[in-house]
């Protein structure tokens, strides 16, 4: 079992984590991604679907092509013992079309819930819910 993160270990963790979401096209994402997460870190978007790191680093850089202005805002941070819970924001202007969503202009701000594992000192998997379905209704809104 591992033991209770501090507040502050979680943040230290996770900030380099999130500081690549943020304008990733900017970013030393895949650097920052590594130093946070073990080689064997898996994102969960369901309990059948995940992807490995190097998948995630991809997606992310991505979205940088995409969405250059991609902001990932932290709202809340909450430690239980080896388990990290972020609440954070996500906002964005697609420079092309987006996810099957024709390219319009507009921007869209929606929630994320994540909970991490730390394993080792190592962020070992991430379970997430992103609220797309809101971002595609404000991108599509007349």
């Amino acid at each position: 079992m591992e033991s209770q993160l501090t507040k502050e270990a979680a943040l230290a963790l996770i900030t380099p984590f999130y500081d690549s979401l943020t304008h990733p096209g900017k970013k030393p994402v895949a650097e920052n991604i590594r130093s946070a997460a073990s080689e064997t870190w898996r994102s969960y978007a369901s309990e059948t679907v995940s992807k490995g790191r190097e998948e995630f680093i991809m997606q992310v850089q991505g979205f940088g092509k995409i969405l250059p202005d991609l902001t990932w805002d932290i709202k809340e941070v909450i430690v239980a013992g080896n388990r990290i819970v972020v609440r954070s924001e996500a906002s964005g202007t697609p420079a092309g079309d987006f996810m099957g969503v024709p390219h319009g202009g507009k921007s869209f701000r929606i929630m994320a819930i994540d909970i991490h594992t730390v394993v080792d000192g190592k962020l070992a998997m991430a379970h997430h819910v992103e609220d797309w379905a809101s971002a595609f209704r404000q991108l599509l809104a007349k």
